[in-house]
């Protein structure tokens, strides 16, 4: 296994390290045969990356061992926003027989966290997310790492996060406040239902700081189960 340096974003405030922290905690009470793990959103731009990457260092921080596999392999961001400065292979060369899986996956600086990025990006990244080396991949991995999580597309866009779905675990929804419709979410959510994949909750992103003032006033009660979703899976 090779290794690489990445760079996670600034530190966190003490509102969202305690809500990644909660988010930890509650997907580590869905139960053991909860390892595999899909992250995606309804439409771009909603944090489901940061999300996923924030969640995989969180649950590395636990003394867990962690593989983050970013399977969005029609617009990935990550190798430029984690400022990794060397080449690296991907998701994509594994799955088109190019390199082993040993190949793809690097070791990062962050303890117990380890990385598969996309690599090129392919010209049928839905096929090769449905074909027998990518459930393979899994399988393997599983036998290695405490948990898995997955990075996909935004299911609103493509089918990608769908076919992904199918040998996980376990999916969350990650859903930028006073983005989306109730109907539109809700429809995401049956498209992972079809997968016969647990839909495990949604993460509300993005959420206005003048909303999370209100966490802490007299409506705390009322408002943990939105504002504070960020935390709640």
């Amino acid at each position: 296994m090779q290794s690489v340096n990445i760079e996670l974003a600034a530190s966190l405030d003490f509102r969202s390290y305690e809500a990644y922290n909660t988010l930890r905690t509650n997907i580590q009470f869905c139960g053991k045969e909860i390892q595999v793990i899909c992250i995606t959103s309804c439409t771009p731009g909603e944090g489901k990356s940061t999300v996923a990457l924030r969640l995989s260092a969180s649950l590395a921080e636990t003394g867990k061992k962690v593989l983050f596999i970013d399977a969005d392999l029609r617009k990935s961001i990550l190798v430029k926003s984690l400022k990794v400065n060397q080449a690296v292979l991907g998701l994509s060369q594994y799955l088109s027989g190019m390199n082993t899986s040993e190949e793809i996956t690097y070791e990062t600086n962050v303890a117990g966290l380890d990385i598969i990025f996309t690599g090129p990006m392919p010209p049928n990244p839905s096929d090769l997310l449905s074909n027998k080396f990518f459930k393979a991949l899994l399988e393997n991995q599983r036998k290695i790492y405490d948990y898995i999580i997955i990075d996909t597309p935004p299911l609103g866009l493509v089918i990608d996060s769908a076919n992904v779905a199918e040998s996980c675990d376990g999916a969350v929804v990650v859903i930028q406040a006073d983005v989306n419709s109730y109907k539109f979410v809700q429809k995401i959510i049956k498209q992972l239902e079809k997968s016969n994949c647990r839909v495990l909750g949604a993460v509300l992103n993005k959420v206005e700081s003048k909303h999370q003032k209100r966490y802490y006033g007299k409506q705390y009660k009322r408002y943990y189960g939105t504002a504070y979703a960020s935390a709640e899976v």
